[in-house]
């Protein structure tokens, strides 16, 4: 008997119900322990907010397509919802973004799984705010600054044309010189204030080799825009300088074998401000393994330059509800270089 379409999408729909609660089942297995500790917090309404909130934010992060998108009047009425009731044990707390002006630099964003902390006041849901989640102080990733004194901007042009040709001919990473099709090295103004710091470069990127032309650099030059500037104006480079196979992450040794390129790239431009985008360029300019989500809502130091960690675009293009956060990344970054935003 043939299956009507009626059946064939009644069945769809059972089949992704069932991956979901496989999907589901998997994660929660493996977060049981941790609940279990915690199971005396359970029956309070803002620990399971927060503990969902986690959970959901690790599925994502490891590309689990089964998370709805979010609703932001939805996840709004939740918050409120969710909020302490003592109004006495949150007179005191500052809940700003990264975004608003006038908040100072280092101030990080008070959590949801920090509010319920401070209702809770203290024990084990205070030890909530020390999660992976939490922001961390601002890293000084360079004490001193960079020797010598600036180059010229004719100069600087001339000592990036040379670097280029020497990246050119690299050959220490055999797996990248025997797949490449061109060394993306970079591109820009060598007097740039502003110096966006990327991964690596993807297929397009290796067809031209131009750094940030495929689709995530369709979005990097309308966030560029959107801050008032022109990319001609910007620096664009990346950790490594050839196209990982198959665009997976590049290895440690690759970017090790790059580091002399971009470090004598940062080192002539000087930029007033580097932006990291995602987390390996972070974790390799700034030292560190933490997360773009600890590391973002602050600036960070390198040698003379004011270091910012936001999202990859390419990452904004796979989960679209972060957006919201990388424009509140670029408006932070707008104000301490005092420039106004329409």
């Amino acid at each position: 008997m043939p299956i009507t379409p009626a059946a064939a999408k009644q069945c769809r729909r059972l089949l992704a119900f069932l991956l979901r609660l496989l999907v589901f089942e998997m994660y929660f297995r493996k977060y049981d322990l941790e609940m279990n500790e915690h199971k005396t917090l359970l029956d309070d309404a803002g620990v399971v907010f927060a503990q969902a909130a986690s959970l959901a934010a690790h599925l994502q992060r490891v590309g689990v397509a089964f998370l709805p998108v979010p609703n932001a009047e939805r996840v709004a009425a939740l918050l409120d919802q969710f909020q302490p009731r003592d109004a006495a044990a949150v007179s005191d707390e500052s809940v700003t973004s990264p975004g608003q002006a006038g908040e100072p630099a280092n101030e990080p964003v008070a959590s949801s799984r920090d509010r319920v902390a401070a209702s809770q006041g203290g024990g084990v849901a205070a030890s909530l705010t020390k999660s992976r989640l939490a922001t961390v102080p601002a890293f000084d990733a360079g004490a001193d600054d960079y020797s010598g004194d600036a180059l010229p901007v004719s100069q600087r042009t001339v000592a990036l044309q040379e670097l280029a040709v020497v990246a050119d001919a690299c050959q220490k990473c055999e797996v990248l010189s025997s797949c490449r099709k061109k060394v993306v090295f970079g591109e820009g103004n060598p007097g740039a204030r502003f110096l966006f710091f990327g991964e690596g470069p993807g297929a397009d990127e290796d067809q031209t080799g131009r750094p940030f032309i495929g689709k995530a650099g369709q979005l990097l030059t309308k966030m560029i825009a959107a801050c008032t500037l022109d990319r001609d104006q910007c620096y664009i480079t990346n950790t490594v300088k050839c196209r990982p196979p198959g665009n997976r992450n590049p290895e440690h040794d690759e970017i090790e074998n790059c580091r002399s390129f971009y470090e004598q790239q940062i080192d002539l431009i000087r930029p007033e401000y580097i932006i990291c985008l995602g987390a390996i360029a972070a974790s390799e300019l700034l030292r560190t393994k933490l997360s773009v989500g600890r590391l973002r809502g602050k600036l960070h130091q390198y040698r003379g330059s004011k270091v910012l960690v936001t999202y990859h675009p390419a990452y904004l293009l796979r989960n679209p509800a972060a957006k919201k956060a990388a424009w509140q990344d670029l408006q932070f970054l707008m104000a301490d270089a005092g420039i106004k935003l329409p």
